[in-house]
């Protein structure tokens, strides 16, 4: 995967995960993956919300990971 198409979102707490997913999914080309990094217990119900709101594709999540990992496809 390429680097830069990887958020360190860890740290952060909702909604910040998922609102600097969108703005880096935005840059990311159609059909393109972004994998997000967090360790926000909200993530866990977020970003999968947020993935099935825009229409992306939750390819993976790993929670028993720290951080959770959550790879998705952009719509």
């Amino acid at each position: 995967m390429n680097d830069e198409h990887i958020l360190d979102a860890t740290g952060l707490l909702c909604p910040l995960p998922v609102l600097k997913a969108r703005k880096r999914l935005q840059a990311i080309p159609s059909g393109g993956v972004l994998e997000v990094q967090a360790d926000d217990p909200a993530a866990i119900i977020d970003i999968p919300h947020f993935c099935a709101e825009a229409g992306h594709d939750l390819i993976r999540q790993d929670l028993d990971t720290t951080p959770q990992t959550y790879v998705i496809r952009k719509k």
